[in-house]
């Protein structure tokens, strides 16, 4: 190698520096990699997108500002078809080969299952992950693993709680759920909230499920159908496609029966499959109102109109906004130079956030969840409304 002869010793330095930093993998090119692995065709596709779309949109806005101390905020999206063996290797080559300083928005609990350990392993941040379940919140949080949203447990918790509050016994109340690590964690709050009330048989309800990316709902609903008591509420802890298709079986043999979903379901997406069966069916919500009169929301809806007028805002894209403005704040904090340690410190370290929400979100070092906040909704005429318990919830 040529000794340096470009005017002395401070600015050969100052280029051996400069040259040192293209090498750093966060750092180069004045660009900071983020990777996103989701359903982005197939059955779940709207999951996946609606995560995409939010979270670009909130990446365009702050690099049309001028990035984050500097630099460029680019989304790397990998499609796993919601299939954990498609998940891992596409989640190992964001990591490895492509140096993503975090993954954001990964969206579904069985992905999640098979790619947290890669996450453990080569100390890479999962933050954001479109799911509820327990595996992502343990206690004490695994270090490499943030959530935004509030858990599955929190929704069907809410739920037994509106349900109890208007008058729906225990024993009328089923689930439907789908066969793998998602619909175990929607049915085991739902069952832990019966139990807190006191509701010792909670278990012998009624549980039918089906297989995940299938649509096999009859044996599931005839399990329902055969319950000793008739149910007056199923609880559903599956995607759009094969909930819309048991509610629309169901609705034949149970018409008076309320059907509750939570988010993860793809809300605009059931209402779109159902059309007018639709109607009263609930759907619990981790972001507010798509109407809501709250910054973060005219914000987002601002964002999203920018950055793709062809998306329609919706209640994922939502939280993509949401939590990839909370993670930003995390990258603004880890200073000019972040590397994967420092973000998650960075983050862990912000304790209250405003995000213009009517009420401040929290991370710590013991509080790897952000957000606890459930917004119970109903869909009326086609629309999302919220939901009072108290106000009578037949449609």
């Amino acid at each position: 190698m040529k000794k340096c002869r470009l005017g002395g010793r401070l600015l050969c330095w100052q280029l051996v520096g400069v040259l040192g930093l293209l090498w750093l993998p966060f750092a180069s090119a004045g660009e900071l990699k983020m990777g996103l692995v989701a359903p982005l065709s197939g059955a779940s596709a709207s999951l996946g997108t609606g995560m995409r779309e939010g979270i670009e949109a909130r990446f365009a806005e702050v690099n049309a500002a001028g990035g984050v101390h500097g630099k460029r905020l680019v989304l790397l999206s990998r499609d796993d078809h919601y299939e954990p063996l498609r998940a891992a290797p596409e989640t190992r080559q964001l990591i490895e080969e492509e140096e993503i300083l975090a993954s954001i928005g990964n969206v579904g609990t069985p992905t999640a299952i098979v790619t947290i350990p890669l996450h453990q392993q080569h100390q890479t941040l999962l933050y954001g992950a479109f799911t509820g379940a327990g595996g992502l919140r343990l206690e004490p949080p695994d270090r490499y693993v943030i959530n935004y949203r509030a858990s599955y447990v929190q929704e069907t918790a809410a739920m037994i709680e509106g349900l109890l509050q208007a008058g729906i016994a225990p024993q009328e109340i089923a689930f439907f759920t789908q066969n793998d690590g998602y619909g175990d964690a929607g049915y085991i709050g739902g069952i832990r909230a019966l139990e807190a009330h006191g509701f010792d048989d909670a278990q012998d309800l009624a549980h039918g499920r089906y297989t995940r990316n299938t649509r096999n709902i009859h044996q599931g609903l005839a399990t329902i159908l055969q319950a000793p008591v008739t149910p007056r509420a199923i609880i559903i802890v599956g995607t759009y496609g094969p909930a819309a298709d048991f509610i629309r079986e169901a609705r034949t043999d149970l018409p008076e029966a309320l059907f509750l979903n939570v988010s993860f379901v793809g809300s605009q997406a059931l209402a779109d499959e159902l059309g007018e069966m639709a109607e009263g069916v609930i759907v619990t919500q981790v972001v507010p109102p798509l109407d809501a009169d709250l910054p973060a929301v005219h914000a987002y809806r601002d964002a999203l109109a920018r950055h793709d007028q062809s998306a329609e805002p919706g209640f994922i894209s939502l939280e993509g906004y949401l939590a990839a403005s909370l993670f930003i704040k995390g990258l603004e904090a880890a200073g000019e130079n972040p590397d994967r340690e420092k973000l998650v410190d960075a983050l862990l370290g912000l304790g209250e956030v405003d995000l213009g929400l009517g009420d401040p979100v929290s991370l710590g070092i013991g509080d790897h969840q952000a957000s606890d906040a459930v917004w119970p909704t109903r869909i009326r005429h086609g629309h999302f409304e919220l939901l009072d318990w108290s106000s009578g919830l037949l449609p």
